[in-house]
């Protein structure tokens, strides 16, 4: 695993979750992240690597190796940061008290199914993107 990279974990079987990867990568302009959800092997390593609760924390995380990881608000703005037109908007919204961001993060990942609906099984990557996922 290329330990310069950011990887983000995400909810392989969420709508949602999976239209935000595919957002994410083509806004990667200069190929930081890789991706992996959280339901397969290198996830699940990863997760258990970090002590992490998927009862606590099941939709997305943000990893930078060697350094740290974010969870819910802070995990999407921090991912947001590095991606080509959303920097200044996620600076800003960062400085938000964390406890109020999940509010919100936590209310739309409660509905998250119900809104946007899950798939039987976690995403394929096509043939061209299989380089981005670990």
């Amino acid at each position: 695993m290329n330990s310069n990279k950011k990887i983000i974990l995400f909810d392989g079987v969420c709508n949602l979750c999976n239209n935000s990867v595919q957002f994410a990568i083509k806004r990667d302009k200069n190929d930081i992240f890789r991706y992996a959800a959280i339901q397969s092997e290198t996830g699940k390593k990863l997760l258990k690597e970090r002590n992490i609760d998927t009862n606590e924390v099941d939709s997305i995380i943000l990893i930078e190796p060697n350094i740290a990881y974010y969870t819910k608000s802070t995990a999407a703005l921090e991912i947001c940061k590095d991606l080509k037109g959303l920097n200044t908007v996620s600076t800003i919204l960062l400085w938000l008290p964390e406890s109020f961001r999940n509010i919100v993060y936590d209310f739309v990942a409660a509905n998250r199914y119900k809104w946007y609906g899950k798939k039987d099984a976690c995403m394929i990557p096509t043939e061209e993107l299989k380089s981005k996922f670990i």
